[in-house]
């Protein structure tokens, strides 16, 4: 597969660099020769100096002979006209543009990106897809990670382990055992920093990530497994009243009506701008650094904190006085990866990466043929992959012991119609089920490989 990927920042990079492991053909675009060199020394693909969206630029980039075009620069006016000109003057399949101005995603000028107009496949949102991964943590209190699989049947959870957690210490074979009637499977874990897939007689420890598979209705009792029964939060006060703080606090006052909602924001134009278009939310105009503002917001009674201002540093300052004034939980929003060796020993609950959750989304749609679903995990984790079973697959018809799963490749779950199944040795997968899958990223190569002829996943 020939992919052009326009914009070569921390999404672009991060695009090029799960798609050339794969051996893709990838071509990168930027303006800035200093990344444009740091990429092409660090990944197998080939780097072009120039404005992503001038037609001779993209003609040398390969538009001709290209696939797909990912165009994720920092201008949204640069991303359109880039998949326009590859649609009229190269006739390029799939074309996928991140698109940030929320003008251009008011659903009064919804046919704005049709074929007949800027013919553009897929929008991506970075703002919109945050405002929705943060929303699922706020119905999974104590996870750091949800996403819901299978039409909302399955969920992949990911959970800190502490010395409180009931089930450290005990080989994960014997967790069938300890709850037969509980539909779990954990699928990975993270320790020091190393990620690992896990086999039978791993055992989990404190200080642990964990992700395990679940079936959604028995998430409250696999929660309590791990040793987290928090309430759902029903008092959450939001910092920065951007973009994502904005489109947050309208999903939590349609989803959540229960939930007592402040929104702290320090301009004070779009603190009034927000509180016009927000129905129930309290808009406080202020400082979340400034200890008088967190106490107007009552900090101390605030269940949970989201602080998702533009600035890392101020998210991350805030999240730990929100929780030393008396917030039981704090979810931070941090760009940068500097941070990362820190925050697991800041005592911030849960991290929101923009930059993954976007790579993750535009993920979804550069895999074929029977994929449904593609989330990346972590940092160069894995990939969780929701996919529908063929009847000439190699894994249809046997016991699961006997397929032939590359190393470092779970089958986490299977639906058939409205029952979950979480598998085990003997599990037998049966044609048009919905399958879902953990590969790690070594494998993800292999796991293409094994599926595309017989599966037709990919």
């Amino acid at each position: 597969m020939k992919v052009i990927i326009c914009g070569a920042g921390q999404v672009g990079f991060n695009i090029a660099r799960y798609l050339a492991s794969e051996g893709a053909d990838i071509t990168l675009i930027d303006q800035s020769e200093a990344l444009v060199t740091k990429i092409a020394d660090s990944l197998d693909v080939q780097g072009i100096v120039g404005f992503a969206s001038h037609p001779d630029i993209l003609e040398r980039a390969g538009a001709p002979d290209a696939d797909m075009v990912i165009a994720v620069t920092y201008a949204d006016e640069v991303n359109m006209v880039a998949c326009q000109i590859c649609h009229s003057l190269f006739d390029v399949t799939t074309k996928i543009a991140r698109v940030r101005h929320q003008s251009y995603l008011n659903p009064l000028w919804s046919e704005l990106f049709s074929r007949d107009h800027l013919p553009i496949d897929v929008i991506i949102s970075p703002e919109i897809e945050v405002a929705r991964a943060i929303s699922r943590r706020l119905e999974v209190p104590g996870a750091f990670d949800v996403i819901p699989l299978v039409d909302g049947k399955v969920s992949l959870i990911g959970v800190h382990c502490t010395s409180e957690t009931p089930i450290l210490d005990t080989p994960l074979r014997q967790l069938t055992a300890l709850f037969p009637d509980l539909h779990i499977l954990v699928i990975g874990l993270q320790r020091a920093g190393r990620s690992m897939v896990v086999t039978p007689e791993d055992v989990m420890l404190d200080g642990d990530d964990v992700y395990f598979v679940a079936e959604t209705a028995h998430l409250a009792r696999a929660m309590a497994a791990f040793g987290h029964e928090e309430k759902e939060a029903r008092r959450v006060i939001i910092v920065g009243g951007g973009n994502i703080g904005l489109g947050l606090a309208e999903i939590v006052e349609e989803k959540y009506p229960h939930v007592a909602l402040k929104l702290i924001e320090i301009n004070k134009e779009r603190a009034e701008y927000v509180a016009q278009q927000l129905k129930r939310t309290v808009v406080i105009h202020g400082d979340a650094l400034d200890q008088e503002i967190l106490e107007e917001a009552n900090v101390k009674a605030t269940e949970t904190v989201i602080a998702v201002s533009n600035d890392d540093e101020v998210n991350i300052l805030t999240s730990l006085l929100a929780k030393r004034f008396g917030s039981q939980r704090a979810v931070t929003l941090v760009n940068s990866t500097t941070y990362s060796p820190l925050i697991g020993t800041l005592g911030i609950d849960t991290v929101v990466s923009p930059r993954e959750i976007t790579v993750s989304t535009i993920l979804q749609h550069v895999r074929q043929g029977r994929i449904r679903s593609v989330h990346s995990l972590s940092e160069g984790f894995g990939e969780i992959i929701e996919a529908e079973a063929l009847e000439t697959s190699s894994l249809v018809g046997v016991p699961l012991r006997e397929a032939d799963l590359p190393e470092g490749v779970m089958v986490g779950a299977i639906v058939r119609g409205e029952e979950v199944i979480i598998p085990r040795g003997d599990t037998v997968i049966k044609p048009k089920d919905r399958v879902v899958i953990f590969a790690a990223s070594s494998a993800v190569k292999s796991v293409e490989k094994l599926f595309a002829v017989r599966l037709e996943f990919f």
